[in-house]
């Protein structure tokens, strides 16, 4: 089984390189942007005679939220159009494909667990692209996995707890928003699932959600980064009306996960406890 991985040198593509490294899968590669560039179809074909994939992992993206309101086009571009061009390659080479996806192609607004049958409501242009990827690929490749995962975090990359534990280094105290809630994703456990999926055999293909279990507030992450780190900072909690920014953001996307914890026995781990690893890997790090 052969497995190729597009984005490796982001956040979720260095997760899968260790993981896979941990668990002794060899037949899997990683190669750079400039050999596995997703806006070039015919590169991706010839990485793909090369690589002869079976399975093929998208972690590749425009992520960057609120300027991808004012550089519509690029986000586009990335999320909708690589995606497509990626499925297209795959069933020429036919290749199963695992996309990731966000939770973010929902708008939010109702406290209620969100199933993957429910209805995609966007409410940005990144999660408009990124839900208009998802459509091109089940219009194209019926051979594919995709997974929205939320609130993206690792020891890898820049995400909200390394830069938490950053301010809280630089300052005395921190706003941070208190009415957004969600469900942390530590990038290892999700690169453990995906690794799953691809030794599964399974053919259950469609949408799947992943984050980690549990429910808390950006307010309330915080906190923890800082409990776990033993961060003296006073933190306070500041209203989404109080911190405007250009895109506007999900209230309440906590995602049922009941669907890939049933088809692939997968057991996903409490937010705070793989919260703990990773800040105190962080921490070692440092040390």
């Amino acid at each position: 089984m052969r497995i190729v991985v597009l984005g490796a040198s982001g956040q979720l593509g260095s997760c899968l390189k260790k993981n896979s490294t941990e668990r002794n899968i060899t037949d899997i590669s990683f190669p750079s942007e400039e050999n596995a560039n997703i806006l070039d179809k015919e590169l991706l074909d010839k990485l793909f005679t090369a690589e002869k994939p079976q399975f093929v992992i998208n972690c590749a993206a425009y992520t960057a939220v609120d300027k991808a309101e004012d550089d519509v086009d690029t986000c586009r571009k990335v999320n909708r159009d690589g995606a497509a061009y990626i499925a297209e390659v795959c069933k020429k080479h036919q290749a199963t494909l695992i996309h990731i996806s966000t939770d973010f192609v929902f708008k939010g607004d109702i406290p209620k667990l969100l199933s993957e049958t429910d209805p995609a409501e966007p409410e940005n242009i990144y999660g408009l692209t990124k839900l208009e990827g998802e459509v091109a690929i089940s219009e194209i490749l019926p051979e594919h996995f995709t997974i929205r995962t939320s609130w993206l975090y690792s020891e890898f990359g820049n995400n909200f707890v390394k830069t938490m534990l950053r301010l809280g280094r630089e300052r005395e105290q921190l706003g941070v928003i208190v009415d957004q809630v969600g469900s942390p994703t530590y990038a290892i456990d999700l690169a453990n699932a995906i690794l799953d999926i691809t030794e599964s055999g399974s053919t259950a293909y469609g949408i799947y959600h992943y984050s980690n279990e549990g429910v808390t507030s950006w307010y309330d992450f915080a906190k923890a980064v800082f409990d776990l780190s033993e961060t003296t900072i006073k933190l306070n909690p500041v209203k989404t009306s109080e911190y405007v920014t250009r895109a506007v953001r999900p209230a309440y996307s906590v995602m049922d996960k009941c669907k890939i914890k049933a088809n692939f026995d997968i057991t996903i781990p409490y937010w705070r406890d793989s919260l703990s690893t990773c800040v105190e890997r962080l921490l070692a790090e440092v040390s």
